[in-house]
């Protein structure tokens, strides 16, 4: 990298100086990254169809490096972003020619067994904080991959497998330490700075840096689940018996169902139960996981107890970091007729062995909040549909297919386009990105107003900009406290 170069030939070059000399000031100088192999292995990311590259890595071990961070790129005017596990199919944890504050160093996780929360630094992995839950004998509320980092998935609403019984991830998150885009540091929860706190639920990373977040906890280390797999001819059978099912089904099962290519490549329907409640009714021959392997003949069917980190571990073993991607959304109510039909027609035209279509249902607990007790914007029983496409490459822009060349792309946003008449307003914020601007003025629904008036009051420069945000369609109101 050329830029942050520490001569002063001109006065780019001179602001780029003092930049570095102010984080040198106050972090180590190894920290501080601008080229060379930990620079490298610092811009790497889940997807490697992303090429946007910071010009400056800030790897941050306190709070006060974070400050310091935010600071010197408002003072430099340098763009910031902020890296948790850079999971994140957009890259949004950088900017091109900007500022990341890289919290892959704070992973802490403190586990507070007698109130049953966790305190969790900025940039733990979902895997770090179920990890360390599971020694307690407790879980945490995360989505179905590890290597997701926690902070980043809460902030967006958090769909997961423990859904049905215990909410969102967001629903779980008790309270936070936020940087704000001052450099100051503030502690929020319901009681202190309370529209802060009911923004950072499901509004993204748009109003300050989480170095730490507490989390409740839940006393079920070990779940049923597993993998079913049935042949895609089965679909219609498979998909009917279970909308049958899940129509009575008790919060304590959550399915997450699809498509995804199998072992030999072809393409099958994919059925991952997640059972939190007792081991023994959720485990039992004739009980409703077991049902899930009996509705076609399966090509496999692995389901048994097993502990949480053991599920996460496998998301990431069928996903894992290095691959080209994109990935779309929509939410819809049911997945049945005409909208089965296009789903399973799209499976079969899968362009590569590693994409997948996956759909998870919002029921039980989730539903149960006012959909205005926190930022997330839908509280009703639906579908959230991830429509994935994954492929190899060189790494290479050209490889992404850029301006919809590839066939990748094309059958993504095909298939996006074909689920536009099924599909309800808006979407899930964590996959939605600047493709899908309609998508995003629905994402908050009636919470759309006071979300941008807490943007305003506590980030009125936008200097942060991470998932994104609505535009502003009438006045706000009153100054958020």
């Amino acid at each position: 990298m050329q830029s942050f170069t520490e001569t002063d030939s001109d006065a780019g070059d001179a602001v780029s100086t003092a930049l570095l000399a102010e984080l040198r000031s106050s972090i180590p100088v190894g920290r501080v990254l601008t080229g060379g192999p930990e620079y490298t292995r610092a811009v790497a990311l889940f997807n490697a169809a992303i090429d946007a590259r910071p010009s400056v890595v800030v790897r941050c071990e306190t709070t006060a490096d974070v400050q310091a961070g935010v600071r010197a790129s408002r003072n430099h005017g340098v763009p910031l972003s902020v890296r948790g596990g850079g999971h994140d199919f957009w890259g949004r944890a950088f900017r091109p020619g900007g500022l990341v504050l890289d919290l892959t160093g704070m992973r802490s996780v403190q586990v507070d067994v007698d109130h049953r929360c966790a305190t969790v630094g900025g940039g733990a992995l979902s895997s770090d904080v179920v990890s360390a839950a599971e020694r307690a004998g407790l879980t945490a509320v995360t989505g179905t991959a590890g290597a997701v980092g926690m902070v980043g998935l809460t902030l967006g609403g958090g769909y997961g497998p423990l859904l049905g019984q215990f909410g969102l991830a967001a629903d779980n998150l008790l309270g936070a330490e936020v940087v704000l885009a001052d450099g100051s540091r503030v502690n929020t929860d319901a009681e202190h700075h309370p529209d802060l706190f009911w923004a950072l639920r499901g509004g993204g990373g748009n109003f300050g840096v989480v170095t730490s977040a507490r989390f409740r906890l839940h006393p079920v280390p070990t779940v049923v689940s597993g993998t079913i797999l049935y042949p895609i001819s089965q679909s219609a059978d498979v998909l009917g018996g279970l909308d049958e099912i899940l129509q009575d089904s008790p919060d304590e099962l959550t399915v997450d169902v699809g498509f995804l290519p199998g072992p030999d490549g072809e393409p099958t329907v994919y059925v991952a139960p997640t059972w939190s409640g007792d081991l023994e009714v959720g485990n039992a021959g004739n009980g409703p996981v077991r049902a899930l392997a009996g509705l076609g003949t399966p090509v496999l069917a692995q389901v048994g107890p097993v502990a949480r980190s053991a599920t996460l571990a496998a998301t990431d073993a069928m996903f894992p970091p290095g691959r080209m991607g994109a990935i779309r959304t929509r939410s819809v109510q049911s997945v049945s007729g005409s909208l089965a039909t296009v789903l399973d027609r799209a499976a079969r035209e899968f362009t590569s062995p590693f994409s997948a279509i996956v759909w998870h249902r919002f029921h039980g607990a989730a539903t149960r909040p006012p959909v205005g007790s926190t930022a997330f914007g839908r509280r009703e029983p639906h579908l959230m549909v991830e429509l994935i496409s994954l492929w190899e490459g060189s790494g290479r822009k050209d490889d992404a297919g850029s301006g919809g060349g590839s066939p990748h792309l094309r059958w993504l946003e095909e298939l996006h386009a074909a689920l536009e008449p099924f599909s309800l307003p808006g979407g899930y914020v964590n996959f939605l990105g600047p493709e899908t601007p309609e998508q995003v003025a629905h994402s908050y629904g009636p919470n759309t107003e006071r979300l941008l008036a807490v943007k305003s009051a506590v980030d009125p420069d936008s200097v942060f900009a991470a998932t994104p945000l609505p535009t502003r369609t009438a006045d706000a109101g009153s100054t958020p406290v």
